[in-house]
């Protein structure tokens, strides 16, 4: 995720783009820079950093005129550094380029264009489309960025400015955001409303498929396929400057829960195919050493912990691999034994929680080798490991982790089925093949359900203690479930094995005492139902997100319907109701979700 905006106008555009990039910066912070045209000449400035670095620079530097792009970036492609900073140019720097998203065909683009004589001053994907339009262009940006864009795989929200066409932006949109901010005779683009409602509440969207060419008198949309020119539905922002970063959300944690269906598909876009093929091209150097592996250690802290507890049953069901999972803060301290063939698998959203790097370095230590699941590209986990794959879950900005633990999950699945055709375990997996691509649609529709969970709720907050049961997976979820409760809420919420409770938890039973639960996996349906009536028979009142209704109409006092999926991608959907549950919780009680008393982001002290 990548932050973008455009401006042409009668005013100085370098103002408004370093505004635009203010507003953007939760999107990403790795580098940002502005390209603006002026006397048919070309600016570009960019810095690695935040936008307060490239705004000193700007200080120093003529960035007049009235047309230009901006960007602020969350790096994919190539380290944060000034060189992969956008915008980026071609060979003879007379186009300008943005783009946010990533270009999956980018390696063959570039080979063929190196071929032509082009030379690349990047490490990005981006640089690549610079140098493609400067190829195609023949006097006209449209017919160049519209040619360049039939030939793109991927996602992408792409702006193009040029020195030959000095008032206008050319901009392309497939699968990440895009909208055309309609001025009076000036047009803003950008990657969400925060970066247009101080100059104009009128905008379009512009949908997959579609580009739009942007001047100060006009805003036109086409069909990039067919070039059809489109008439647009104009739509108003029904909110002030002031929620400008939230984009309308009173919090960022209710933003992010809302950001997660694209998640999902940004984790699992270029790495999965249909015939249930997995590419994970950033493991070639130690897919050896997967194949060979003998155990799987997990390591991580928090969220991330309860995400490798899912992982851990992904991986010894689907992978016939034995896996322990440690939180890390233990692993560092308890002296694990490991052997020449294991692996450790670290999972951190910052890749800064210093308990997790000290499981790195205590692994390598021990001459094994470190895979890493990490957020931030460039971290200090994703530096030190033998291989890093990224969630590509864009900036969380949330202290409670949402959407990052979302994409963990799917990433893992996706480990989980790389690992077995690595190792040549056979298993049916055609069920798990057949919804994965159905889990960002399921994840939307759970979100429509949020006024029955407000209701539920109404009905905790006041309570001071809280049960979560579930087991296999639904015990990993609901783990996660009641850390979100009480991290944001201050409700005391445990989660328990539901098969444990009458080792002790519940004698806590009382009546009116909430009992959150998820019931998701057929081989213990009817277990998790008796160990449920035996809560309710002492006054339990029973909340059940479950995604067999029809079973549960007697048992429940409340019941939370999710889409049936696999038992295996189950927690990427159960786990949405009880994030939101535990964030209207915390806003009816009067509490700030995302800033929860004692806390911080990412945990660098030990």
């Amino acid at each position: 995720m990548c932050g973008i905006v455009g401006y042409t106008g009668p005013q100085q555009a370098g103002k408004i783009l370093l505004e635009g990039l203010h507003l953007l910066e939760y999107r990403g912070y790795d580098s940002a820079g502005i390209a603006v045209l002026k006397d048919d000449k070309l600016k570009v400035i960019k810095k690695e950093g935040k936008v307060a670095r490239l705004e000193e620079q700007l200080k120093k530097e003529d960035s007049l005129g009235n047309c230009g792009i901006a960007h602020t970036r969350w790096a994919t492609h190539g380290k944060p550094s000034d060189a992969n900073a956008h915008p980026h140019t071609g060979c003879d720097s007379d186009f300008a380029v943005i783009h946010n998203g990533i270009i999956e065909n980018y390696a063959e683009l570039k080979a063929r264009l190196q071929k032509n004589g082009h030379y690349f001053t990047s490490e990005t994907d981006t640089e690549v489309i610079a140098h493609m339009v400067e190829e195609a262009y023949q006097g006209d940006l449209y017919v160049a960025v519209r040619s360049v864009a039939q030939q793109l795989v991927g996602a992408y929200a792409i702006a193009v400015v040029s020195i030959h066409e000095p008032d206008k932006i050319v901009a392309v949109r497939q699968e990440t955001p895009l909208l055309i901010g309609l001025g009076n005779k000036e047009k803003i683009l950008a990657s969400d409303p925060s970066a247009l409602v101080k100059y104009t509440k009128k905008y379009w969207r512009l949908e997959n498929g579609e580009m739009a060419v942007i001047t100060p008198e006009s805003a036109e949309a086409f069909v990039i396929a067919s070039g059809e020119k489109i008439d647009k539905k104009i739509q108003e922002i029904d909110w002030d400057i002031d929620e400008a970063q939230r984009s309308g959300f009173d919090h960022y944690m209710r933003k992010e829960i809302d950001e997660q269906p694209e998640v999902i598909e940004n984790t699992l876009r270029g790495r999965f195919a249909k015939d249930g093929t997995i590419s994970l091209p950033e493991f070639d150097d130690v897919a050896e050493t997967l194949r060979q592996a003998r155990k799987i250690n997990i390591v991580a802290c928090g969220t991330s912990y309860h995400a490798g507890l899912v992982g851990k049953y992904l991986l010894e069901n689907l992978c016939s691999i034995p896996v322990e999972a440690d939180i890390a803060s233990e692993f560092r301290y308890r002296n694990p034994l490991m052997g020449d063939k294991d692996v450790v698998l670290v999972i951190s959203q910052s890749g800064e929680t210093a308990d997790t790097l000290a499981a790195v370095r205590l692994a390598k230590q021990k001459g094994v080798p470190v895979i890493g699941i990490v957020n931030v590209v460039n971290s200090s986990i994703a530096a030190e490991c033998d291989a890093v794959t990224y969630l590509h879950a864009g900036p969380e900005i949330g202290v409670a982790s949402t959407k990052a633990y979302v994409s963990q999950l799917v990433l893992l699945m996706l480990m989980a089925l790389y690992l077995a055709q690595l190792r040549n375990v056979e298993f049916d997996a055609s069920e798990i093949v057949a919804d994965i691509p159905k889990l960002s649609g399921y994840a939307s529709e759970l979100l429509q359900q949020e006024q029955k969970i407000i209701q539920v709720a109404e009905l905790m907050k006041n309570k001071g203690n809280c049960f979560f049961i579930g087991r296999l997976l639904d015990y990993a979820v609901v783990l996660e479930g009641a850390l979100k409760l009480k991290e944001i809420s201050y409700i005391h919420a445990e989660a328990k094995a539901a098969g444990e409770l009458k080792h002790g938890a519940l004698a806590l039973v009382e009546d009116g005492t909430p009992i959150v639960t998820a019931v998701t996996q057929d081989s213990i349906r009817d277990k998790m139902h008796s160990s449920i009536m035996e809560v309710k028979a002492r006054g339990g009142s029973i909340i059940l997100v479950t995604d067999k209704p029809e079973q549960a109409q007697d048992i429940a006092d409340t019941l939370i319907p999710i889409p049936k999926v696999s038992s295996y991608l189950s927690p990427i959907l159960s786990i949405i109701p009880l994030q939101l549950l535990s964030y209207h919780a915390a806003v009816l009680r009067g509490n700030n979700p995302d800033r929860p008393r004692n806390l911080a982001k990412s945990v660098t002290v030990e």
